[in-house]
């Protein structure tokens, strides 16, 4: 799938990602300010979440509770140094937990990633608009 958006239609193409039934490992790419903590954002309200969302810049992963009790893992790993500190943060246990994960930055723990997942990129273009792809 390939769309091409504005941050004020963010909301409609979550629900067009939702509607592609992706994996539920879902690598997120793209430049820093591209709006991947914004989509990740409305899939998570798209998916049920009620509770304000954040970045995980600092903590690393933000849980978020779902109906039926599941959950949102959302990591951001651009921070780590290395794959050890994931692992050390108990990476492995949310990955293979059947609940959503969102990662940004997962090319710093590329070994970690289960072979199951769904990718989404996102690139800004010139006029403003965002170019995003999932696969």
């Amino acid at each position: 799938m390939e769309i091409t958006f504005t941050l004020e239609e963010i909301n409609a193409v979550a629900q067009k990602i939702l509607a592609e039934n992706p994996k539920k490992v879902i690598l997120f790419n793209g430049n820093m300010g591209v709006g991947k903590t914004t989509l990740i954002k409305s899939l998570a309200k798209n998916l049920g979440v009620i509770d304000a969302t954040s970045s995980p810049t600092f903590s690393l992963v933000n849980e978020y509770q779902l109906p039926y009790n599941q959950y949102i893992y959302h990591f951001d790993v651009y921070r780590l140094k290395n794959e050890t500190e994931a692992l050390d943060m108990g990476i492995d246990e949310y990955l293979y937990s059947g609940n959503w994960c969102f990662i940004e930055w997962a090319e710093n723990i590329p070994n970690l990633i289960p072979s199951e997942h769904s990718v989404v990129s996102i690139e800004l273009l010139s006029d403003g608009k965002r170019l995003l792809k999932l696969t």
